[in-house]
């Protein structure tokens, strides 16, 4: 449990995609360099760099 002086970070950003894999570049200026994230059985995938959150749009589908 976090102490009142600590500040509770906000949770991971969540993007739905339209088609997987998912590109990231963290948005912005000082985003970090594009990386593809695969989308797992279950449609979502995280990015490494910035802790966003991509799921795949209801009714699409993975693949190229």
């Amino acid at each position: 449990m976090a102490s009142p002086n600590q500040a509770v970070p906000p949770p991971p950003e969540t993007i739905q995609v339209d088609t997987a894999p998912a590109a990231c570049d963290g948005g912005g200026a000082l985003g970090h360099p594009m990386i593809y994230i695969p989308l797992g059985p279950d449609g979502r995938g995280e990015c490494g760099y910035c802790d966003r959150v991509f799921v795949l749009k209801p009714g699409a589908r993975a693949g190229h």
